[in-house]
């Protein structure tokens, strides 16, 4: 049994509060942690560190807890004594920071996202697209997809949807690339615990 995450742990990790405590209970995306666990490489004091590997797309309605399980995921890594250098965007706001303005270097930031060694994609198909956005969006998971890099997508959409929403080039990596987990349910958000 892993040792339980400290408070330093998630703090260097950088998970918002609503996510401190997620669990990766989902029989598939327990099985890609424990791949990602296994297969990576060691690094400093001989923790494992992640270079190469699968990546999960996670879709169903709203609210069926799929951003927890992404975060649940990052915290079973952490757990598990795996290295992380990670990032997590939501692709609203991953258009809304790579906007070109003045002072800012929206590509240099582009290419840390391809690079970073576990990105968290959430809502993917979520926010309102255009030439621009699905261009991004293919560069970015281009890239990744090329050099295998672990990505955990989100997104509420369904394939077909995805595809007319993101693009063909785009909808066919995704497919390649990850492995599909469903999630369904009632929203969990609307629901309140019983007292």
């Amino acid at each position: 049994m892993p040792e339980p995450v400290t408070a330093l742990q998630l703090a260097e990790a950088r998970i918002p509060a609503r996510y401190r405590h997620a669990l990766a209970d989902h029989p598939q995306v327990t099985a890609w942690v424990d791949e990602i666990a296994r297969t990576g490489r060691p690094g400093p004091a001989g923790a494992p560190g992640i270079a190469e590997g699968p990546s999960l797309r996670l879709v169903g309605p709203t609210g069926t807890g799929k951003t927890h399980q992404a975060y649940g995921a990052i915290r079973a890594l952490l757990a598990a004594g795996v290295r992380l250098r990670w990032e997590a965007v939501t692709a609203a706001d991953l258009y809304a920071r790579l906007r070109p303005r003045p002072g800012f270097d929206s590509e240099r930031d582009l290419q840390g996202l391809m690079r970073c060694p576990l990105l968290v994609l959430d809502d993917l198909g979520a926010a309102k697209t255009s030439e621009w956005t699905e261009e991004l969006t293919y560069r970015l998971i281009n890239h990744r997809y090329e050099h295998l890099r672990p990505t955990l997508i989100t997104s509420n959409l369904a394939t077909d949807v995805l595809r007319a929403a993101l693009g063909d080039r785009v909808a066919s990596r995704l497919a390649q690339m990850t492995e599909r987990v469903t999630l369904d349910g009632p929203d969990r958000r609307r629901t309140r615990p019983t007292a």
